[in-house]
């Protein structure tokens, strides 16, 4: 992955090669060389094929902790953290199971990017964080609008503390849509008001936490076209991008699409290594200065 070996060349460490074998029926298997070293960073988003990439993280975990590594668990876009309560009678609530899995095959810390609800990692008892790359955003923003800067909008009032956080590091304005999901068929509704911001021939920035399916952003923008706004381009940290999600945003009318390098894809533009590479280097100097 282009991220580990970014983050590796930040830290001067060693990235260790990994021999992975997906066999026909789908499952994986894993060689690690031993590690023989204090401590050991896994790196690791659980993107598209999600069960895959989190078992292959796990199995990774393993073979490190079983050489008496210390293994700190990087997980830039974690999977299963919408799921961290059941909405309906009966659910499961995923991101409980999946906490319980990464403690126990040795994880002694986990780091996590702009994860989509905070909340999940209450169910971990190891040192759980989770970083933000909303400046990172800004300033990549900054570069490209130069002085045509945009107004942010977030598609949810659950995104407006980050969208506020955005729009001041670019000293601009902020408004937030109000979304509704259905949640047994999970359609997207963004509720009719009036927005008190002119908006005519000014560029927008729809910002978020992930882009999945899009529909989010897709029933924004179809809302934001009636204010007649020159160019609409989304960002977000976690480009997931499902099937032809991209193909469908764009023709809904959004310019581009920007993302970190989270997960792997053209839309990669803002590298994250530096900001992950230095909250490791704190998390080691504190244990070396405890």
């Amino acid at each position: 992955m282009d991220l580990a070996n970014a983050i590796s060349k930040h830290l001067d460490a060693e990235l260790v090669p990994v021999d992975l074998r997906v066999f026909a029926d789908g499952e994986s298997k894993i060689k690690v060389r031993r590690v023989e070293k204090d401590h050991c960073v896994i790196v690791q988003s659980t993107y598209p094929p999600t069960d895959r990439h989190l078992l292959q993280a796990l199995m990774l975990i393993k073979g490190c902790s079983e050489d008496s590594a210390k293994v700190y668990a990087v997980m830039p876009y974690m999977a299963y953290s919408r799921q961290d309560r059941a909405f309906l009678k009966g659910e499961v609530v995923s991101m409980d199971l999946v906490a319980k899995l990464i403690e126990a095959v040795g994880t002694k810390r986990l780091i996590t990017v702009d994860i989509h609800s905070p909340a999940s990692l209450s169910y971990f008892t190891i040192n759980a964080q989770n970083i933000s790359a909303v400046s990172l955003l800004a300033r990549y923003a900054k570069l490209k609008f130069k002085s045509n800067v945009p107004i942010v909008v977030s598609p949810d009032e659950g995104g407006i503390q980050r969208a506020v956080e955005f729009a001041n590091e670019l000293g601009t304005d902020m408004i937030a849509l109000t979304k509704r999901r259905n949640k047994d068929t999970g359609e997207v509704i963004i509720e009719e008001k009036e927005l008190n911001c002119n908006m005519v021939d000014k560029n927008l920035v729809l910002l978020d936490d992930t882009i999945s399916t899009g529909a989010s952003i897709i029933e924004a923008c179809r809302f934001l076209r009636r204010y007649k706004p020159n160019k609409i381009c989304a960002m977000c940290t976690h480009a997931v991008l499902i099937g032809n999600t991209e193909r469908r945003v764009k023709a809904a009318g959004i310019e581009e699409i920007i993302s970190t390098n989270s997960i792997p894809g053209n839309n990669a533009k803002i590298d994250l290594a530096g900001l992950i590479s230095g909250q490791i280097k704190n998390i080691i100097e504190s244990k070396n200065l405890s």
